[in-house]
């Protein structure tokens, strides 16, 4: 087959210039001159900001087949169905739109005739910022390709912030992202972390945060959309991501769209059953609570990245053992970079008004009274601590016991600094924190004991985990553990 001599120089270029961002009209004309490259827009919102980009570079007749803008309600039900929960900027509407515009060109054009054409269909919805900015601006965009003729299609998908204050700018950013997404999925399928990285490029830092992405098909069977949640926060693309238990990224606002939120923060290296234990007590406390409602509660395992990392560095693999774990029990997950507990609530915030729980253990609690953590804010712990109980927010207060026989810490007897004992004293009378129920006999489990025992083969360490967990950390081989025949063998080696 001829190869376009644009296209040609367009290559040498690329080869020559690996470390060069090339602009948005740069990665349009190239897609547009790459024969094989075909397929359909259909942009909801903020007009057709993606495919202008391509119109504009010129040769766009090689790579669009047609596109489209359903702006009115009435004619985007009328092709693509209503939704169930009325919304328009939604995870469902754009894949009903990646569905039926995939369908289309597939339908009408005769394989015959485009025998070489890698189908694509792209779709987007997106609300900018209102006149009275009294919104927030956000969207949706997925892409659904072959790399080749006889290939089935990939799909990628994801959810994005807008922070600019300017619905043009917002409107700008989005036709960028746009490009960049089809730009990484034609060249940087094979190396998705790299097609995360480049989504970024030509787009000021801090004006686009994407909380999800989904990337699934044929030629990304080999990936771990969590492992691509969790690059997501560690090169600070977003501050928390979501999965729920079958492994599948969340988008936040969707999870915990005015929710009750439950949340327990842990290592959970491994989960044990005293982690078990800590969110059974807050459970049944909190759904005791005046404004909760059991059918509308979220409860979260919350891991943030200095509880995953060691000397500075992520151990993805360590990350996954643990997913493995607590996605088993059947538990929603959040990786967070948020340190502090106030942050944490301002981003709960975000979703929801409604009443929100956090279950921590003695030491947690300790920590939240040091002064040290808040010296960056200009009204210091008491900055913090509005932000955190100005909502409707309650402290489940798990007791500490350092021995098995020895003193138990609990709301009661808590030392705190003087200085703080008033703040302290009038959340307790306001029942702001309350004691939880406790299991004595699992008091004396650690994460750090169970996770040694594990690694040193040191026998017991069953009788700590909860049930069919020893089961999953022996099969999968989970946190370095190694079976008495395989010691054994690599003693022989040895």
């Amino acid at each position: 087959m001829l190869v376009n001599p644009f296209t040609f120089a367009i290559r040498i270029d690329m080869t020559l210039m690996k470390n060069v961002v090339l602009t948005p009209a740069q990665k349009a004309l190239q897609m547009n001159f790459e024969p094989e490259i075909y397929g359909t827009f259909a942009e909801i919102g903020a007009g057709q900001e993606v495919v202008r980009h391509f119109f504009r570079a010129g040769g766009a007749s090689g790579t669009i087949a047609k596109t489209m803008s359903a702006y009115d309600k009435d004619f985007s039900d009328a092709i693509y169905g209503k939704e169930e929960n009325g919304r328009y900027v939604c995870e469902s509407r754009l894949k009903k739109m990646i569905n039926h515009e995939y369908g289309l060109i597939t339908e009408r054009l005769d394989r015959k005739k485009h025998p070489h054409k890698r189908f694509f269909s792209f779709a987007s919805n997106v609300a900018t910022i209102n006149f009275s900015k009294t919104n927030d601006g956000h969207g949706w965009m997925g892409l659904r390709f072959q790399l080749n003729s006889e290939s089935e299609p990939n799909d990628v998908v994801l959810h994005f912030l807008l922070h600019e204050r300017e619905a043009r700018q917002q409107q700008e950013s989005a036709g960028i992202l746009g490009v960049n997404l089809l730009y990484g999925c034609m060249f940087h399928y094979n190396d998705p972390k790299e097609l995360i990285k480049q989504l970024f490029e030509n787009i000021s830092q801090g004006h686009v945060e994407i909380d999800m992405i989904q990337m699934n098909g044929p030629d990304f069977d080999s990936v771990d959309n969590r492992l691509l949640s969790l690059y997501l926060v560690k090169e600070k693309m977003t501050d928390a991501v979501l999965f729920g238990p079958d492994g599948v990224n969340l988008q936040p606002s969707d999870a915990l769209y005015k929710k009750n939120i439950l949340a327990i923060r842990g290592s959970f290296r491994p989960v044990t059953k005293v982690n078990i234990d800590m969110i059974k007590n807050g459970y049944n406390k909190f759904i005791l609570e005046k404004r909760v409602t059991k059918e509308n509660l979220q409860v979260l395992f919350e891991i943030t990245l200095s509880n995953l990392s060691t000397d500075g560095e992520i151990d993805e693999q360590d990350f996954l053992d643990r997913a493995d774990i607590l996605c088993s029990l059947g538990q929603t997950v959040l990786v967070s970079n948020y340190q502090q507990y106030y942050k944490l609530l301002d981003y709960f915030s975000r979703f929801t008004r409604k009443r929100m729980g956090i279950i921590l253990g003695v030491p947690n609690l300790k920590q939240i009274f040091e002064e040290k953590y808040y010296r960056h804010l200009s009204g210091g712990i008491l900055e913090a601590f509005g932000r955190m109980f100005n909502r409707d927010l309650k402290v489940y207060l798990y007791p500490y016991q350092k021995q098995k026989d020895g003193e138990l810490t609990n709301s009661k007897n808590l030392q705190i600094h003087p200085r703080f004992r008033p703040l302290y004293e009038y959340l307790i009378y306001n029942n702001r924190i309350v004691d939880v129920d406790y299991d004595s006999k699992v008091l004396h489990i650690f994460s750090p004991i169970v996770l040694r025992m594990i690694k040193n083969g040191i026998e017991g360490w069953e009788d700590l985990v909860p049930a069919y967990v020893d089961n999953i950390i022996k099969e999968k081989k989970l946190f370095g553990y190694k079976s008495k025949r395989e010691k054994s063998n690599s003693k022989k080696v040895n």
